[in-house]
């Protein structure tokens, strides 16, 4: 064979052979702005993969919805077509029922409450409790406590809920929580709130400070009260198909950066929260500190009704509060 064309033909397969030293990258979609602390923590994350792998892994990350929905993101994890996601607790209630616990109003005391509970024994086992769904839990992120927003009336009791269509999340336990305070819960994805609000399809929603500011939901909504009435984390998933495919070094390197990204992202949350309430201040909107315990009072008859339908999830809820 003319020496020529051998060595054209080396070219070509050198070409074409995988560069053995070539990153291995997953894809990580979610919801949020650029500039929330969450999104934050996941770029953080995304470098310390990098950092600790020697750039052998890296973490590709598409925010503001831009692969979807978090209810879709979490259906393309389940079939391996998306790597990893940040989904709120409450959507992934759907796929992992023992999560609903999370989504009771008033559950923890304090936020020191909450983070040992999400650090001990049962955060982990909620975690855990995906898998079978194709969701690994890695980590959970602080969202904070979730108050009311409104574009026309201030929110001081449950029963200025009353005739008030309120945006809530796909979560079987959201819906029944507006429904106890006596407001009309309407689930619309996070993407599509600002217009439905200015659109007048909700009169308003609720959600932590810092996505009340970030999502610029202030512009239309003139009324912040603080009722504070959940704490439902954000939950950092892989798909188990992916993660099943890595070696186990790249899982190290994975857990190692989740569980540095999450104590960097309370610090950046606390911070957020506390710019999100000067800012939307300043914007105008009237923040109010409603009495807590007559939304507290009013939420018990859903751990009364609980304990009829779902002893375990009762249980459960025991547990949580017993959290010293």
């Amino acid at each position: 064979m003319n020496i020529r064309i051998i060595f054209i033909c080396s070219l070509l397969l050198l070409s074409c052979e995988p560069d053995k030293k070539a990153a291995n990258s997953i894809k990580l979609a979610h919801g949020l702005g650029v500039t929330h602390p969450v999104h934050e923590a996941m770029v953080y994350m995304a470098d310390l993969v990098a950092k600790k792998s020697d750039g052998k892994l890296t973490l590709e990350i598409y925010p503001s919805s831009q692969l979807g929905s978090e209810k879709q993101c979490l259906e393309l994890l389940q079939i391996g077509s998306l790597g990893m996601t940040k989904v709120s607790a409450a959507v992934m209630e759907n796929f992992s029922p023992d999560l609903r616990v999370l989504g009771y109003p008033y559950l923890f005391r304090d936020d020191e409450h909450r983070f040992k509970v999400y650090d001990g024994a049962i955060g982990k086992q909620l975690l855990s409790g995906s898998e079978k769904y194709w969701l690994k839990g890695l980590t959970y992120f602080d969202a904070g406590n979730r108050s009311f927003y409104t574009k026309n009336t201030p929110i001081d009791k449950p029963e200025d809920l009353q005739g008030l269509k309120v945006r809530v999340m796909q979560s079987p336990t959201a819906i029944e929580m507006v429904k106890t305070f006596g407001g009309s819960p309407t689930p619309i994805s996070w993407g599509e709130l600002y217009t439905a609000l200015q659109q007048g399809v909700v009169d308003g929603a609720e959600n932590n400070l810092p996505s009340f500011y970030s999502s610029k939901h202030y512009e239309v909504c003139k009324f912040l009260s603080l009722d504070e009435h959940t704490s439902v984390p954000d939950i950092l998933a892989i798909s188990t198909i992916v993660w099943d495919k890595l070696k186990d070094s790249e899982k190290k390197w994975i857990t190692e950066a989740a569980e540095e990204a999450t104590v960097y992202q309370h610090k950046l949350w606390k911070e957020a929260e506390q710019e999100a309430l000067e800012e939307v201040e300043k914007a105008g909107v009237e923040v109010s500190y409603p009495d807590k315990s007559l939304f507290e009072e009013k939420s018990e008859s859903m751990l009364k009704a609980l304990k009829e339908k779902d002893e375990h999830l009762y249980q459960l809820a025991q547990q949580i509060k017993k959290v010293k």
